[in-house]
C-alpha cells in the first residue's frame, strides 16, 4: 500500500512538474498569431488591447477611407474596435518591377468577426466557387487585388488570415502552423532565433531588416541627408507600455564596428532633429512633449549592438490620434 501510495505521488509530481514546464514555455512563446506566419524576411507584432485600453482609440470618430467603409458595411467588422492582435510577415520578391512590387505581405488577424457575414463577402469577392479552394479542410478565397491574387482563410472564429504572395504557398504554410499551433516551438526562422531578444511584455515589436519595405534602395534620409546605416544588420524593435510607452530599437551588426557607425549615424541624426525644435504653434502642449520626447532618446553601444530607448507620455500618443482624419483598412480585397 505505502509502494503504490509513492508510486502515485510520483505520477501525479511528473504531471504537475510537465504542466508547470509547458506553462513556463508558452509564456515564452511567441504570441499564436506570429506563430502562425510563414518564412519572412521581416516580421511585425501588434497588440492592440492594451493601447485601446490606454488611449480609447477605438472612440475617436474618423472618416473612413470609402472601400474601407464599405468592408465595414458588408461584414460588420472594424479594425479600430474588433481587432485584438495581427502580425505581419513581410516578404521580399526577387522582382521589383513585377505585380507584387518590392514586397508582399501575409497577415494573421485575431479578433471579434461575424463569420456569415464575412464569409458571404469573401464569397462575393472571389466571385463563388471559381475564387475558392479548399487546402487541409479549409475555404481560402482567391480576390483580385490591384494587379495581385489576395488569399483570404478564415482559420477559426477569431483568426483570419491574408496574404497576397504571388503563389499559394505562404497561405497553406499558415493553416499547417495552425494545425500544430499548441507546439510553442513552431514558428518562423526569425522567431527561432531573434524572438528571446523583445523585451518582456512588449506589446508591439518588429524583426527583420531596416530596409523592408521603407527603402528599397537602402538609402535613409533625414532632411534629405542620406545616412550609411548598414544593410545586412538585423533589427529588433519593440514597444512596451508601462505607464509610459516604452519604445526599444536594437541593431544587431555584422561587427562591433559596423554597430559603432550606426550609433554615430543615430547619433547625427538625433542631434539634427534636436536642433529642428518643433515650434510652439496651435498645439503648444504637443511640441512641446515632442522636444521633451527627442531631448530623453538614448543611444548606446553594446559590442555587435546600437540601442536607441525613447519614452513618450500616453498624452502625445492621445493627440497623434486625435490629429488623425482617416483610417486605414489593412490589406483589403
Amino acid at each position: 500500500m505505502r509502494k503504490r501510495t509513492w508510486i502515485s505521488l510520483a505520477v501525479v509530481a511528473a504531471v504537475l512538474a510537465a504542466l508547470a514546464v509547458t506553462v513556463y514555455l508558452r509564456k515564452k512563446a511567441p504570441p499564436e498569431v506570429a506563430r502562425l506566419l510563414p518564412e519572412a524576411d521581416a516580421i511585425v507584432y501588434f497588440n492592440l488591447q492594451p493601447l485601446r485600453a490606454a488611449t480609447h482609440f477605438d472612440r475617436h470618430p474618423v472618416v473612413h477611407d470609402p472601400s474601407y467603409q464599405a468592408f465595414i458595411d458588408a461584414t460588420g467588422v472594424q479594425f479600430e474596435r474588433d481587432l485584438d492582435e495581427v502580425a505581419f510577415a513581410v516578404h521580399r520578391m526577387p522582382n521589383p518591377d513585377g505585380p507584387n512590387g518590392s514586397v508582399a505581405y501575409s497577415e494573421v488577424f485575431r479578433g471579434r468577426f461575424d463569420a456569415p457575414r464575412l464569409t458571404a463577402y469573401l464569397a462575393a469577392q472571389a466571385g463563388g466557387e471559381a475564387g475558392e479552394s479548399h487546402y487541409a479542410g479549409h475555404l481560402v478565397y482567391s480576390i483580385a487585388h490591384d494587379g495581385r491574387t489576395v488569399r483570404v482563410v478564415i482559420l477559426g472564429y477569431d483568426l483570419v488570415a491574408v496574404s497576397n504572395t504571388p503563389t499559394a504557398e505562404q497561405i497553406h504554410s499558415i493553416i499547417d502552423r495552425y494545425h500544430s499551433s499548441a507546439s510553442p516551438f513552431s514558428g518562423d526562422t526569425l522567431l527561432s532565433r531573434y524572438y528571446s531578444q523583445v523585451p518582456l511584455l512588449s506589446d508591439a515589436w518588429g524583426i527583420g531588416a531596416l530596409g523592408l519595405p521603407f527603402a528599397g534602395d537602402h538609402q535613409y534620409r533625414v532632411f534629405g541627408l542620406p545616412l550609411p546605416l548598414p544593410v545586412n544588420a538585423t533589427f529588433v524593435a519593440s514597444v512596451r507600455y508601462l505607464g509610459k510607452i516604452r519604445f526599444r530599437l536594437e541593431e544587431i551588426a555584422p561587427s562591433a564596428r559596423a554597430a559603432q557607425q550606426s550609433a554615430e549615424v543615430a547619433r547625427l541624426a538625433l542631434g539634427m532633429l534636436r536642433s529642428a525644435q518643433i515650434s510652439t504653434g496651435p498645439n503648444e502642449a504637443g511640441a512641446k512633449q515632442w522636444n521633451a520626447l527627442l531631448a530623453g532618446v538614448k543611444i548606446e553601444q553594446k559590442g555587435k549592438r546600437a540601442i536607441l530607448t525613447a519614452v513618450a507620455p500616453v498624452s502625445l500618443v492621445k493627440s497623434l490620434l486625435k490629429q488623425q482624419g482617416t483610417t486605414p483598412g489593412g490589406t483589403q480585397p
